[in-house]
């Protein structure tokens, strides 16, 4: 009989009643517990926690884990009931957890009781120097503004605020020197400076002018971020500037065109030599929308304070949306979540992708102790250094001084050129294409990211060889002649198949067109020569043989940073593929403010990519001439080559496989969005998936770096009538894909 009702007693459990996904996702917050602690302690994967907190589409636990789910949110419902006034929605509401949903207890977010729960997840560390995953912050809700204790001087204020900030329990690895975040957004509300933290705090600011605000944020603040390796530097504390705020400080709300062009404010600006007064520097960057304050370093101690202007277009609205427009609670929060999970902005979304290199592989190190006892600065193995090297002649972007000998006006052809870049190719459509219905689109995730992951490149100067034999594990640059691969019959695997190689592009040529004689490529693209089944005869190379895998822990911090952050946004990685596509339909507007924190992480990855061959910017620059760019050791165009190279080789691998097993060729392709004739509007009416198991090597849709999402459908006849209308039968239909509008044939991507 016991044994009978030990089984109705688990048949009961099995249906124990939850509360909506919204509520679950609040009372965990308001707990101040991770996706991660609650995964661990019910023993699932964290994927699971977030699909049942997922507003679009939750998933429901079952079995013993339905019981323990269900009896943890009723202690927790105990511990912070709904607030009075606040209505709990249906179970299948659908209500989006945006920063608008309900707010933590009171209690923890006024002004005397500083940070709430949840800043205890931002400001986890991670050791980045392992390949495997290190974990990655949750993303606190947003919380409201909190309400101001009245009748008390700004000192008590302040001094209350610290010690509820000092009382909260702190998260595993914060550094207490930090415990405030990494950054704040400093406002005036009723007359009074605050300083919003990340996690709800607020701090109430006693300066009165620009350099006693740095002065404070160094010594009272609590302002900074650990650094992300050994050797490396703790992140400077970061100061957002509102509106109000400039106004505040005497510091203008927009900029003249003049001081916009030059990208700061005039040396002769009251603010600036308020600073010189006080004895504080700024870098060559000037006081600008991203200005460094800074005194030199005495011993290890840094005395530097970053500053991001928003309303002087420090945020760039096409990686960071609306954000300068969000109030100063919010915009913390997204600043915040970026900051925890790739590093403290250090000015634009390129230049962050740049220096978080940097932070992962210190260019130094300190030695072991000499005889006398000291240690002594030395090169950190597997870094790039801290001295910059010359490119090779053919890794040199015109007008640079290695050049400078050529003839005025020489125009370099692919012999005396590297040339990797991304795909710009398209064809005409078949007839059998044209009896179709649909265009779509699909669209590698982080395809630059994949690209670096586990690449081998150069860290040191590269070296002359004549007559090479290709090494595809060597870095370099290769001239060698690949006019003869031929697309039509070609290995795949083990096993040489016959294609039409008419509707295939080249994979050595950005345009796809067929290479006409020798060329100089990176070592990825000779090597998928090498793959098809075709001899490679280099007959000259720049290699380098000191190399390693340098963006190893760059991939993987970004690619967790983005994984998370889109698993907060209800996109899992364990989504089979209907699941998967439901769930990115619309997830921008499940939080509005974390969907600028996944544009702004892909927007760090090509931009940081894109700063290792930056060019001139102005400054009176004259071909031939150096350009301050090139005074960085991470000025690398040879690393950004391979990378892009790779990139590029990895999709047109799974372009073969494709056509190889479905006799399917893409219509057009641009960097890495490709598009297929359909006969349905789906992915999956033409990708191969059977019994949920995509092709091997060929496209899998998913949300990890490399896997493919849907960008887009239109009808066969939307394309046949753009061709037809703009008088280009070859028109690159995978750049106005998404929303089928084409506004200018000329215009980038």
């Amino acid at each position: 009989m016991s044994e009978l009702f030990d089984a109705v007693d688990a048949l009961v459990a099995s249906r124990s009643p939850l509360p909506p996904s919204e509520e679950r996702k609040r009372l965990r917050t308001a707990h101040g517990l991770t996706l991660d602690e609650v995964a661990a302690a019910l023993k699932v994967r964290r994927a699971t926690v977030s699909a049942w907190e997922s507003v679009k589409k939750p998933t429901e636990p079952r079995g013993p884990e339905r019981e323990a789910y269900a009896r943890l949110l009723r202690q927790l419902a105990e511990l912070y009931p709904a607030p009075a006034g606040t209505a709990t929605p249906a179970p299948d509401a659908g209500v989006p957890a945006t920063l608008t949903g309900a707010p933590a207890p009171a209690e923890a977010q006024t002004l005397s009781t500083g940070r709430t729960p949840e800043a205890a997840d931002m400001t986890a560390t991670e050791n980045t120097q392992t390949p495997a995953p290190a974990p990655v912050a949750a993303a606190p809700a947003a919380a409201p503004r909190p309400a101001r204790t009245t009748g008390t001087s700004s000192t008590s204020r302040r001094l209350g605020a610290k010690k509820a900030a000092r009382a909260g329990t702190p998260a595993a690895g914060t550094d207490p020197r930090f415990e405030n975040g990494p950054l704040a957004v400093v406002d005036v509300e009723d007359g009074q400076v605050l300083a919003y933290c990340t996690g709800g705090l607020v701090l109430d600011v006693p300066a009165k002018s620009i350099p006693a605000l740095v002065d404070w944020t160094l010594r009272e603040a609590k302002l900074g971020q650990s650094k992300l390796a050994g050797p490396g530097k703790d992140a400077d504390p970061l100061l957002v500037l509102t509106e109000a705020a400039l106004e505040r400080y005497g510091l203008p709300v927009t900029l003249t065109e003049e001081e916009r062009l030059a990208g700061r404010l005039p040396e002769g600006h009251k603010v600036i030599k308020q600073l010189a007064r006080a004895e504080w520097k700024l870098t060559k960057r000037g006081f600008g929308p991203w200005a460094r304050i800074y005194r030199p370093a005495t011993g290890s101690e840094r005395a530097c304070v970053q500053l991001c202007i928003p309303s002087w277009h420090a945020l760039d609205t096409r990686h960071w949306g609306h954000a300068g427009q969000l109030p100063p609670a919010e915009l913390a929060r997204v600043l915040g979540v970026y900051a925890s999970r790739v590093m403290t902005p250090r000015g634009s979304t390129a230049v962050t992708g740049l220096e978080l290199m940097t932070a992962l592989h210190p260019p130094t190190r300190a030695s072991e102790p000499d005889a006398d006892g000291k240690r002594h600065s030395e090169h950190n193995p597997g870094s790039l250094g801290k001295d910059p090297v010359d490119p090779a002649p053919c890794e040199a972007p015109d007008s640079h001084p290695v050049l400078k000998d050529l003839p005025r006006f020489h125009v370099r052809g692919p012999a005396e050129k590297l040339f990797e870049e991304a795909y710009d190719w398209a064809r005409p459509m078949t007839d059998a294409e044209c009896t179709l219905r649909h265009l779509v689109g699909i669209d590698v995730n982080m395809a630059f990211a994949a690209g670096a992951n586990g690449l081998t490149v150069g860290l040191g100067a590269p070296t002359h060889v004549k007559a090479p034999t290709f090494d595809p594990k060597l870095p370099g640059s290769w001239l060698v002649d690949l006019s003869h691969v031929d697309l039509s019959r070609v290995k795949v695997g083990k096993e040489r198949v016959e294609l039409d190689g008419s509707l295939l592009p080249s994979p050595f040529t950005p345009k796809g067109e067929r290479p006409e004689g020798p060329a100089w490529y990176a070592t990825p693209t000779v090597a998928y020569a090498q793959e098809l089944g075709y001899e490679v005869r280099p007959t000259e190379a720049w290699v380098r043989y000191e190399n390693g895998r340098y963006l190893d822990g760059w991939y993987n911090r970004l690619r967790d940073a983005y994984l998370a952050t889109m698993a907060d946004l209800g996109v899992d990685a364990d989504l089979n593929p209907a699941e998967f596509l439901a769930a990115m339909d619309g997830y921008k507007e499940r939080d509005p403010e974390l969907a600028i924190v996944v544009s702004a992480i892909k927007a760090t990855v090509k931009g940081g990519l894109g700063k290792l061959r930056e060019r001139p910017r102005g400054e009176g620059w004259r071909p031939g001439e150096s350009w301050r760019a090139l005074s960085r050791p991470t000025w690398r165009p040879d690393i950004r080559a391979a990378v892009i190279s790779r990139t590029r080789v990895n999709l047109h691998r799974k372009i073969v496989k494709h056509a190889a097993f479905t006799g399917q060729y893409p219509i057009a392709i641009l960097s890495d969005c490709v598009v297929y004739a359909a006969n349905g509007p789906s992915p999956l009416d033409f990708l191969p998936y059977r019994e949920g198991k995509p092709l091997p090597g060929g496209f899998k849709l998913g949300i990890n770096p490399g896997l493919v999402k849907h960008e887009g459908t239109q009808d066969v006849l939307w394309g046949e009538e753009v061709r037809e209308r703009f008088n280009a039968p070859e028109l690159n239909l995978a750049r106005y894909i998404k929303d089928g509008s084409v506004t200018d044939v000329d215009s980038g991507e």
